[in-house]
């Protein structure tokens, strides 16, 4: 484990980290929103809420996790540009704005508004700030009151909070009602606001949430999650995301974990152990993890956060039981990220897809959800998880 945490150190701070500081906007804010597969930069792109709380959130994390001062002071140019994103008059953040600061889209999501929380709740830990940290908790009020309608979270909204169509997240022409996706990272921003705050209302809306997530979204039969639903939970499409299912398998976790409730514990782990194991069985391989199933159908598409969250998920279940198979893939996983899903090329990051066959898919190197989230993520956690315990294996 010696060589992996140096390995993952040095794709953090080597290639990761310098390449999202070289996309600051100093003359109008934040980042810049899209970088195409070409390496062509494009400054005036919209910048995006969730990427750019995403950044946000990734040098909060960074800062924390290695002590940067230079860290910290991206995450206070990526804070600046989430509070314009901020709707003073209608409350919650704007989907989207131009390059210059106007409303680009004002869609509100539920999605939006659990990530502007979880980056809010993490800059407030790195800087020791108490604004953000109330900006968040008032982010979780405007969520409950007008997401959530006593049997889960609706999703789409106008700019002042009427229901709209969910066509960015609901599964294209199915306009889900509820999904799995939106659910996750409600599941997630609650988390890191619960561990900047400590409050007992978020602690019992991750309860809730966990309970919710076994009794309506986690799929006992097929050992998977289902993904687009209706207002009454009716699953909407015989889908099964191996993505999202090995991320939720670790993420989840990581608020059983804090939490600290056994009994909780005792009933979800269980659950998301059967995520990782049932994904390791069908969607992984030894050059890569595959996107997802549809009926019959497999998309093998290598997506860059895929694979970042397959090694996530095998590294938390291998630490949670100790079977060797889990050890062994992340070993395997982390040598295909390096060896064929790094962009090699001087001034990049990583592809945003591949094949199956491992040649990149002309998709942009950023854009509105290619973030440092995942495999930023990916490595930090690696590093917190591993380095201080000095294992060999």
């Amino acid at each position: 484990m010696t060589k992996l945490v140096s390995e993952v150190r040095r794709e953090l701070t080597d290639r990761i980290l310098p390449f999202w500081m070289g996309l600051r906007d100093d003359e109008r804010g934040g980042y810049i929103g899209q970088v195409d597969f070409d390496l062509t930069r494009r400054p005036d792109a919209p910048k995006g809420c969730i990427l750019n709380s995403r950044i946000l959130w990734f040098f909060s994390e960074a800062y924390r996790t290695l002590g940067d001062s230079k860290l910290l002071e991206e995450a206070h140019h990526a804070y600046k540009m989430l509070c314009r994103m901020i709707d003073e008059e209608h409350g919650g953040v704007y989907w989207a704005l131009n390059a210059d600061g106007t409303v680009f889209d004002g869609t509100k999501h539920t999605y939006n508004q659990a990530f502007a929380i979880y980056a809010l709740s993490a800059y407030s830990r790195a800087s020791g700030k108490e604004e953000p940290l109330q900006q968040a908790l008032s982010l979780f009020e405007l969520v409950e009151n007008r997401c959530f309608d006593g049997k889960g979270y609706l999703e789409a909204f106008t700019v002042d909070w009427q229901p709209a169509g969910n066509e960015k997240l609901g599964g294209g022409g199915l306009q889900a009602k509820r999904t799995m996706n939106t659910l996750l990272h409600v599941l997630e921003g609650y988390t890191g606001l619960f561990e900047a705050s400590r409050s007992e209302k978020v602690r019992e809306k991750l309860v809730f949430i966990l309970n919710l997530w076994a009794d309506q979204f986690y799929n006992p039969e097929k050992r998977r999650q289902e993904v687009f639903f209706d207002l009454d939970y009716h699953s909407l499409l015989d889908l099964h995301s191996f993505g999202h299912d090995i991320e939720t398998s670790w993420l989840a976790d990581h608020t059983l974990e804090v939490l600290g409730d056994e009994e909780l514990t005792a009933r979800i782990r269980p659950l998301l152990l059967s995520l990782a194991d049932r994904t390791l069985e069908v969607a992984f391989t030894d050059h890569g993890f595959a996107n997802e199933g549809e009926g019959d159908h497999v998309d093998t598409t290598r997506i860059w956060w895929v694979q970042a969250e397959a090694l996530m998920g095998f590294l938390s279940a291998w630490q949670k039981t100790g079977e060797q198979r889990y050890f062994d893939a992340v070993n395997t996983q982390w040598e295909y990220i390096q060896n064929v899903l790094v962009d090699p090329r001087p001034g990049s990051e990583w592809y945003w897809c591949l094949t199956e066959g491992g040649t990149p898919m002309e998709r942009p190197i950023v854009e509105p959800w290619k973030c440092p989230y995942h495999n930023g993520r990916m490595c930090l956690e690696v590093i917190r998880r591993l380095a201080k315990r000095g294992q060999k294996r």
